[in-house]
């Protein structure tokens, strides 16, 4: 579940560590920014943390803090393999999927358009079914 943004005009600035601290252990989102034009998503992701297979009708960009993760694109026999400093780009109406790599847990940032939400109505899309 996504909380609610942590930056405004008033707060400017955050520390991605201070956000680890507050959340906690692995999985869990929170947007830190939003916008009338964007967001921006910090994703703390364990290892056997499954991920869906979705798409969006607009770009996506991701940055890599923590850990290894794949991207596995549908057009794409072999998954983009990504680690801590690494930058992701996910086309618009492209589906993909996430997976950690490893032993430990990975820290990305999203950046997307303003209310883009996963969307499964294409071939080879599918959600996670969720547990408990």
């Amino acid at each position: 579940m996504l909380a609610p943004f942590v930056l405004n005009s008033e707060m400017l600035t955050a520390r991605v560590a201070e956000i680890k601290e507050r959340k906690g252990p692995p999985p869990w989102a929170e947007r830190i920014v939003s916008t009338d034009e964007f967001y921006v998503t910090v994703i703390y992701q364990a290892p056997g943390h499954e991920n869906d297979y979705h798409y969006h009708e607009h770009d996506e960009a991701w940055v890599i803090l923590e850990g290894e993760l794949a991207w596995h694109y549908e057009h794409a026999p072999e998954p983009h393999r990504v680690k801590a400093g690494d930058i992701v780009y996910a086309p618009k109406n492209l589906w993909h999927h996430i997976e950690v790599l490893g032993d430990k847990p990975a820290i990305r940032i999203g950046i997307t358009a303003a209310g883009e939400y996963h969307r499964y109505d294409r071939p080879g899309c599918k959600r996670v079914e969720q547990k408990g």
